[in-house]
């Protein structure tokens, strides 16, 4: 979409048809955005051999599945592949960087990419090294995905969850809670968020919100009048023990609000929505 030339590795030719059909999805919303004038679908090779995939990279985009052994085993082979000097990001959302690169012989520039999904749509990447890491690797990557059109956040220190992860998680804590209590179904948390704070976030954060909300006095008058009532709800809840009782709750709530929408056409609708929201910012400036 961005104009690059990309090789596409994937573990078995099996995959590929269920890769096509996201890619069929993430094209036409990303065509919906704006493409680089040299975009083309023609740019992406396909291959199922690593070597083959590795052919001519100036960067490698690491999406291997979350299991920390064979994250291992792949940067131990890419540090012997690929030349010393070519930037290998993660899309890892729960392992760090120094876990990953300990067996690669090349550990320096090795970092952690963490995109927000879907990936193809949104901005944000979220950019951190390991104990290795070379800091100049972390700024590259940082200019090499605004380049690329990408929203790039260098994380101050290397902590599970990063950012915007740790704040999706603490909703997502809150929510189960709820389910479990019985205060809330699913269908209930999400017409909450979505119609409440959820538009709100896609133009303020959570502190721009806090600060505008409380007028000339700003974030001050906000934590110095509800900062001590507040309190409680900051720190009451741990997360709560995921029982079967609970997980039925969360997959029955959630099987119902889909109904019989096919998997598909939910992405598809999620994603131009999405776009909507997107376009609707960029334009107003």
């Amino acid at each position: 979409a961005r104009g690059y030339d990309v090789n596409l590795y994937l573990h078995d030719a099996s995959e590929e048809p269920a890769f096509q059909t996201i890619l069929e999805t993430a094209w036409k919303s990303l065509s919906a955005l704006g493409l680089h004038p040299a975009a083309s679908l023609d740019r992406l090779r396909i291959v199922t051999n690593l070597k083959d995939a590795l052919d001519g990279a100036e960067f490698i985009q690491e999406s291997a599945p979350e299991n920390l052994g064979l994250k291992q085993k792949l940067y131990q082979e890419l540090g012997t592949l690929v030349s010393e000097d070519i930037v290998i990001g993660s899309s890892t959302s729960g392992l760090t960087m120094t876990e990953i690169q300990a067996k690669c012989p090349t550990p320096q520039r090795c970092i952690i990419g963490h995109p927000f999904n879907p990936p193809y749509l949104l901005p944000l990447v979220e950019i951190v090294g390991g104990d290795q890491t070379d800091p100049e690797a972390v700024q590259w990557a940082s200019a090499f995905y605004q380049i690329a059109g990408k929203s790039s956040l260098v994380m101050k220190k290397e902590i599970p969850g990063f950012v915007a992860t740790r704040l999706q998680e603490a909703l997502w804590r809150e929510a189960l809670h709820m389910v479990a209590n019985g205060e809330a179904s699913p269908a209930d948390i999400d017409n909450a968020l979505m119609n409440g704070p959820a538009p709100r976030m896609a133009v303020q954060g959570q502190c721009m919100a806090f600060h505008v909300a409380c007028g000339e006095g700003g974030m001050a008058t906000n934590l110095d009048q509800f900062g001590p009532a507040l309190k409680l709800p900051w720190t009451r809840l741990e997360a709560p023990e995921l029982t079967q009782e609970l997980r039925d709750r969360m997959v029955d709530g959630c099987n119902e609000i889909a109904g019989d929408q096919r998997f598909e056409d939910m992405a598809a609708k999620r994603d131009a929505q999405i776009v909507a929201v997107l376009r609707a910012i960029r334009d107003s400036g």
